[in-house]
């Protein structure tokens, strides 16, 4: 036996890995269905008061009662139709929060399809309180739940022991970024790599981490069964074979072990990908990435209607910080800068101008202090930068502005950082795809470290988002932005 499956055998954890599992959904159910109930009672109360719950309501005469069990009946049995509480994908990801809108605007159209057909006459009232409290509880509780998921698994509790297999070309990339980000679930235990002539090494440095090597292919149930392995990874499927997989798919089945096929794309969301049995092969059809159409207006009118909501509210905090600006330093209140939009227009962003005027002339002279990541100019110290710009740039306030542009269709509330015209002018191909979406006020990279990301990273979110974008992501980025601006993360 290979000395690392030996020594795994010896220090095997606990035999139940997965019993978290259950318990979580089954909290998280509870939890659904107490926010369901609790929202129907605010809103019988609401709308008929303490009166008989018992008094007659609507055509038929239906107690008020019977009307509300009935509907938290019908909610949650909806919630587990769209599969609201898949493991699969509970944790993690806006497909989770997808799902839950899904259900319940659902349960509510039907319902609002058999009021009207049968004139059943239900208080409109009553239902018109239910579904936005009942939808915001259920997120709220969702987000709640996967926050102490997320803290729970950065302490290394609640995670997957993943078992990789595959070449050390194919392994790389989903080991580092499983290592990076704990929070994503997994815990790799170790590896199986392919069948060579040469001695399998004990070990595998994957970034700046050991792996342990747990031999070849022909050891993968062996080596799961002595790490404690609840997953198992395949990274390279055409070296295993057809045979060799369904085997092992097999074996994996009767240890209640969980078998994932990397397909070797990266980047690419869910609703895009789509596997289809074709001759007996299991074939995975990547659609494009849908720019136009219902996508293309649903996503106008949440710009639209986000920017002009946001005007309003920020109105005070817009006039504040335009006289705290004219106040504190001379120039103009707004800085206007040439940016490249879709399909590579230039426009002009505003900004509040949070720099000493003219401060563009003097950025050749602190060329040779550049701590920005590949095309990008960011110092933390600017000496540019004035008093209020510090603060303002501190919450991201000088970026207010952008609302403006947004409600000129020139940006969007969510994409890609808009880029300068220089910056364009030195893209590939494959960065150049970033320009098929409006850029944004914020985005991935905003909410994934902001200035403290590199080059690379800060282009591979913008063409994670470019080609997987969704209103349901949008909602879930403008959420994060909000916690990312309070906690002034990676913000100079």
């Amino acid at each position: 036996m290979n000395t690392r499956l030996q020594a795994a055998a010896e220090n095997q954890r606990d035999p139940k890995p997965r019993s978290w599992v259950h318990s979580y959904l089954r909290t998280v159910a509870w939890s659904d269905a107490v926010i369901v109930v609790a929202s129907i009672a605010v809103a019988q109360i609401a709308r008929f008061g303490t009166a008989d719950p018992l008094e007659a309501n609507g055509k038929f005469g239906f107690p008020a009662a019977v009307v509300s069990v009935a509907l938290a009946a019908a909610w949650l049995l909806a919630l587990r139709a769209f599969h609201a509480l898949d493991r699969r994908v509970i944790g993690s990801g806006p497909e989770e929060y997808s799902r839950v809108v899904t259900a319940c605007l659902s349960v509510f159209g039907v319902l609002a399809m058999l009021d009207l057909l049968f004139r059943l006459n239900i208080a409109r009232g009553f239902l018109l309180l239910a579904l936005p409290l009942g939808t915001f509880g259920l997120l709220l509780e969702r987000w709640c739940w996967r926050q102490r998921l997320t803290r729970q698994r950065t302490r290394a509790r609640h995670l997957e022991r993943l078992l990789v297999v595959g070449s050390i070309e194919a392994s790389a990339p989903l080991v580092k970024r499983f290592l990076a980000a704990p929070s994503l679930g997994y815990d790799v235990v170790g590896v199986c790599l392919p069948p060579t002539r040469r001695t399998t090494p004990e070990e595998l440095r994957i970034g700046s981490q050991m792996v342990p090597v747990f031999g070849d292919f022909d050891d993968v149930a062996s080596a799961v069964v002595h790490t404690g392995a609840t997953t198992v990874a395949i990274t390279s499927s055409e070296a295993l074979g057809h045979q060799v997989m369904q085997d092992l798919s097999w074996d994996l089945e009767g240890m209640n072990v969980e078998m994932l096929v990397s397909p070797g794309v990266t980047d690419v969301a869910g609703p895009r990908m789509l596997v289809r049995p074709v001759a007996g092969l299991p074939l995975l059809h990547i659609d494009k990435p849908r720019y136009e159409g219902a996508n293309r207006f649903r996503k106008a009118a949440l710009d639209r209607v986000g920017a002009g909501l946001s005007l309003l509210l920020m109105a005070p905090v817009i006039v504040a910080v335009a006289i705290a600006i004219k106040a504190d330093s001379k120039g103009p209140i707004f800085y206007k800068a040439t940016r490249v939009g879709l399909n590579n227009e230039a426009f002009l962003m505003w900004k509040f101008r949070s720099m000493v005027q003219d401060a563009d002339w003097h950025r050749h002279k602190l060329a040779d202090l550049d701590e920005g990541a590949g095309l990008l100019f960011k110092m933390r110290d600017d000496p540019r930068v004035t008093r209020v710009g510090r603060l303002i740039r501190r919450y991201s306030l000088d970026e207010l502005p952008q609302l403006f542009n947004v409600l000129g269709g020139t940006m969007s509330l969510v994409g890609p950082r808009p880029p300068l015209p220089d910056e364009v002018e030195q893209y590939d191909g494959r960065v150049a795809r970033r320009m098929l979406v409006k850029p944004g006020i914020t985005g991935l990279w905003q909410v994934s470290g902001r200035s403290d990301l590199s080059w690379e990273e800060s282009v591979r979110l913008d063409l994670s988002y470019v080609e997987n974008w969704s209103i349901m992501q949008d909602l879930a980025i403008l959420w994060r932005t909000s916690r990312a601006v309070l906690a002034k993360d990676g913000a100079y």
